[in-house]
């Protein structure tokens, strides 16, 4: 499996700082991935749903952490490209 775009939108909210869109080989999508600044520094969030009890469950996410650990590095990557002027949306590899 391989990440084959990232899209970064930017956003300015207090530990937000990203939405972000990925796509894998070419054929499969998940949106709303979010970029967080946290105590420790940033982290990608997967897209959750909030349950009846108030918590949230994630809706799509990687089962292990090498997979986990590859997402979100392309993500980081990208979103600090983006951030020094690097430019919005853009396929890994592609320009």
């Amino acid at each position: 499996m391989e990440v084959t775009e990232v899209r970064v939108f930017p956003v300015n909210e207090e530990k937000l700082r990203a939405y972000v869109t990925v796509t894998f080989d070419h054929c499969f999508v998940i949106r709303d991935l979010k970029i967080i600044h946290g105590t420790a520094g940033l982290f990608v969030s997967m897209p959750s749903k909030k349950r009846k009890d108030g918590t949230y469950k994630d809706i799509a996410h990687p089962i292990n952490n090498e997979t986990r650990r590859m997402i979100e590095e392309k993500i980081i990557s990208e979103y600090e490209r983006v951030l020094t002027g690097g430019g919005g949306r853009r396929a890994l590899g592609g320009e």
